[in-house]
């Protein structure tokens, strides 16, 4: 099997793509912000693993309560979120997401 690999030259360095995108995410998260609900960073701060190095560790709520629809929003209490704690290591990222109502349901994603 032939294998070919194409490369895109990028005007920019590693380093200025990862906070660029740093900015893009937190830059969405403000959008989707209205009338207190959207995305809360809770924590946002440098990390340092002993076996991946360097990263930034975020912390999340996503509150998702009008999002829902009408039918679940009878059901489902009023104060409802969705907690990301996500640790960034460029180009390998580790997230985890809970439920604020369903503590024993989890998500666990490494890419």
């Amino acid at each position: 099997m032939l294998m070919k690999e194409y490369r895109i030259c990028m005007p920019l360095t590693v380093e200025e793509y990862r906070i660029g995108q740093l900015y893009m995410i937190s830059k969405h998260s403000l959008e989707q912000s209205e009338r207190g609900e959207g995305v809360e960073v809770v924590q946002n701060e440098p990390y340092e693993d002993p076996t991946r190095g360097l990263g930034q560790f975020t912390e999340k709520r996503v509150y998702l309560n009008n999002k829902l629809p009408s039918w679940a929003r009878a059901v489902v209490p009023r104060i409802f979120y969705v907690t990301e704690k996500a640790w960034n290591y460029y180009p390998h990222t580790i997230t985890e997401y809970t439920v604020s109502t369903f503590h024993s349901l989890s998500l666990h994603l490494s890419r």
